[in-house]
């Protein structure tokens, strides 16, 4: 299976997931998606849209700091993710 260096959900780099990733359903680690988004098989917000993660991201990278046009050059790919890339 192929692997990521960004959630493909949320865009978060895997590397700074503080749960090393997401779990599976037989409960081994994700290598597509965060804990964040993804645990025991399952998006965490199933019914998310592409719209609505994207605006909670930009408001997580502005609350850790990030002026909001950094927040918006860091999500204007979340159309690109694997999980809304349909």
């Amino acid at each position: 299976m192929k692997s990521y260096k960004h959630c493909q959900s949320c865009g978060m780099p895997l590397a700074k997931d503080e749960l090393g990733g997401g779990t599976e359903k037989n409960g081994s680690i994700s290598l597509k998606f965060c804990s964040h988004c993804y645990k025991r098989g399952k998006f965490t917000e199933p019914n998310l849209t592409m719209n609505e993660m994207k605006d909670r991201v930009k408001q997580k990278i502005v609350d850790f700091g990030m002026p909001r046009f950094v927040a918006g050059f860091l999500t204007r790919n979340t159309h690109k993710l694997e999980r809304w890339n349909k």
